[in-house]
């Protein structure tokens, strides 16, 4: 480089130099003039959008305000549209109701014109019955004349295949086995796979061999799907033949003698599939329930009532393998040896329990009850019959599953408040069984009325429950939903809430007021307005002719049971043949009749049954001395059950044979030995002056 050509770079490095710092220190030591310019509007724009975010956020607030004020006036709207549509619903049904009532009694005035006529011409019809020898009908009239030309040949074999299956489902397997004998047609028809689905071993246990049975699972093991070996006393290579049938579904072993654990090891491994299994009554020991989760993976219902060898260590198996988590129902009647633990290691094991059996446990807690809740809450049935111990602490830890059924009976430490959880923690129970309980009264009652979904109610042999209970329970909202209604020897209850009973209850089908002393014929006259009645029980009640006839307006009745009706006057006991007339000419749909204790019955009462309940099925009639004996063979020709005894009534009727009162005899004896004690120490005195 030449010395020239560096003087030249230095030059024009320190000019740059020179230039670079001039102008850093220009704008250092001289402002800017338009700086305040620019930070005036950097604050407007500032501001306006500060104004923009507060706009906003107002705005968001005050459109999720009018959102939801909108949906509530909505809902409002849409609640008043619907009280107004079900008011107006009310009173429509109610005009209705007041004009079906007034063409309803009308027409009851039309029937009981027609009604007469009808008696006329069925006491004429019995006039000219009773002068003939025998009774003959039209229909055997017509079959008469119809077999004056011979039987008429039929082939089953021609109908159709599915209605021979139906006809066949109805025969034992004794019965089948028959029929397969006639012809080879008829064998055909009953070796259909479809009939051998469901083999019932136990009502022919008495008669088949293990031989035959062995013959029978070989030949349909593909086909078999239910088995009922029930008190079946079989071999172990018998029962090793219920492994043939791969495709089982239920098995019924209960009662089984020999059935053992090495017998239920060969059918577990072979028989996967079981859903119902029934091992009640029977030696299985915890061997047996360490199979159960191994193979039976898919198990709904076990029962394993009254099996006493298998321990709480056994029930703590049901958690190996697969487990039993698909089990629904569980039986443990009485099972004394389980402890609480027992019932936690099912807590454990079986989480998805539905229905849980219970009876005959008298060693059954509420520390169970606790245990087996606190990890079972899908349970909604539950049966505890026999379990003196259980309390209402037991009700309230059941609080926390759905409960819709339960039943308990002969406990004496239930009360009243646990009815009173039963309507704050139970709101969709529909089936309530509490027989034998006598700690409850009337608050009971009031505490289920506002149980909108009860349907059956059974409080039998509460002996506490009067008149005033039952008005109590019928002014709430489960009287308009109850069809079935248990109140027998409630014997507090009388005709004074059956007048509520037959306006609020119209959709009752059972009632049972069974020794309900106080119970007369202004009473049955209430009940016979309850039009969807099918069955009813007014056996020891204080009923006569006049409430029997009353009944028999009701047309549509197919069970009555009037026994054991001791109204006992100076004339005996008044349920008569004339009352069963009317009865007989009117409720033509009667298929069961109770008429036990009834002493001032004859042989006419049956000839009337026998003209005008052509449906009659069932016939008692224990204890009535005036019905001869020819009378009931006769009848026993037309009904399918009949009960008939021409003994005296037992002592615990209240009347004897000739419809006197026992406590009256009782008291004339007293007196009787009073008078005679009375006229001895007189006697003796005279003696000794």
């Amino acid at each position: 480089m030449t010395p020239e050509l560096m003087i030249r770079a230095c030059t024009f490095y320190t000019g740059r130099l020179l230039k670079t710092h001039f102008h850093t220190w220009r704008e250092i030591a001289i402002p800017p003039t338009n700086e305040d310019e620019l930070l005036a509007e950097k604050m407007e724009a500032a501001i306006v959008y500060a104004n923009f975010r507060l706009k906003k956020h107002v705005l968001h607030h005050w459109h999720s305000y009018v959102k939801n004020r909108k949906e509530q006036l909505r809902d409002a709207l849409l609640r008043i549209q619907r009280m107004f549509h079900c008011y107006k619903m009310i009173v429509t049904l109610n005009k209705w109701r007041d004009r079906a009532r007034h063409k309803f009694k009308k027409r009851e005035d039309e029937l009981m014109l027609k009604h007469e006529l009808q008696l006329q011409k069925f006491s004429k019809l019995k006039f000219k019955t009773s002068s003939k020898e025998e009774y003959f009908f039209p229909e055997q009239f017509v079959s008469e004349g119809f077999l004056v030309g011979g039987i008429p040949e039929f082939d089953i074999s021609q109908l159709p295949k599915r209605a021979i299956l139906q006809i066949f489902s109805y025969l034992s397997l004794r019965d089948l086995v028959i029929c397969g004998q006639v012809n080879r047609s008829w064998l055909l028809m009953t070796q259909m796979g479809s009939l051998w689905n469901g083999i019932d071993f136990s009502a022919v246990k008495n008669i088949i061999t293990d031989k035959y049975i062995v013959s029978i699972l070989q030949r349909w093991r593909l086909n078999v799907l239910r088995l009922n070996f029930r008190g079946c006393a079989l071999r172990l290579k018998t029962l090793r033949s219920v492994s043939f049938c791969k495709n089982l579904q239920e098995l019924n072993v209960s009662d089984c003698p020999t059935l053992t654990d090495e017998s239920m090891r060969y059918i577990s491994e072979s028989c996967p599939g079981v859903l119902y299994l029934n091992l009640s009554n029977t030696i299985i020991t915890n061997r047996t329930m360490r199979l159960l989760p191994r193979y039976f993976y898919n198990l709904q219902n076990l029962s394993l009532a009254y099996c006493r060898k298998f321990t709480d260590k056994g029930l703590q198996y049901l958690n190996l393998g697969n487990g039993c988590h698909k089990l629904i129902y569980l039986d443990l009647s009485g099972c004394t040896q389980i402890s609480v633990q027992g019932f936690r290691n099912i807590a454990n094991s079986c989480s998805g329990i539905m229905h849980l059996t219970i009876n005959d446990m008298p060693t059954l807690t509420d520390n169970c009850v606790k245990a087996l809740v606190d990890k079972c809450h899908r349970i909604s049935s539950v049966v505890l019959i026999g379990a003196p111990h259980i309390s209402d602490s037991a009700f309230k830890a059941l609080s926390g599953c759905d409960i819709k059924k339960i039943r308990f009976e002969g406990n004496k430490r239930i009360t009243d408040a646990c009815f009173k959880l039963i309507d704050k923690s139970y709101p969709n129970i529909s089936h309530i069984y509490m027989v034998d309980c006598k700690g409850i009264t009337d608050g009971s009652l009031k505490s289920l009325s506002p149980l909108k979904h009860l349907t059956v109610l059974n409080l039998a042999n509460c002996v506490r429950i009067g008149d005033t209970g039952l008005k109590q329970f019928l002014d709430g909202p489960a009287s308009t939903k109850i069809r079935e209604l248990n109140l027998s020897n409630c014997i507090h209850l009388g005709d004074a809430s059956m007048a509520k009973l037959s306006e609020r209850c119209y959709n009752l089908n059972y009632l049972n007021l069974r020794n309900c002393e106080h119970l007369t014929d202004l009473g049955v006259e209430f009940i016979a307005n309850i039009f969807s009645l099918v069955s009813v029980d007014l056996s020891g009640t204080d009923i006569s002719n006049e409430g029997l006839m009353t009944l028999s307006r009701h047309r549509k009745l197919k069970e009555l049971s009037v026994s054991e009706c001791d109204k006992i006057t100076d004339f005996g006991i008044q349920i008569t043949d004339s009352a069963m007339e009317m009865l007989s000419a009117k409720c033509h749909y009667l298929h069961i009749l109770d008429v036990s204790g009834c002493i001032l019955l004859t042989d006419q009462m049956l000839e009337n049954l026998e003209m005008g309940c052509r449906q009659l099925r069932i016939l008692k009639m224990q204890y009535c001395r005036l019905i001869s004996k020819e009378a009931a063979i006769r009848m026993s020709s037309i009904v399918q059950h009949q009960e008939y005894s021409a003994s005296n009534p037992p002592l615990w009727f209240g009347y004897d044979s000739e419809g006197k009162s026992l406590r009256e005899k009782q008291n004339t004896s007293l007196k009787n030995s009073e008078l005679t004690a009375k006229e001895s120490t007189y006697n003796n005195e005279e003696e000794a002056v």
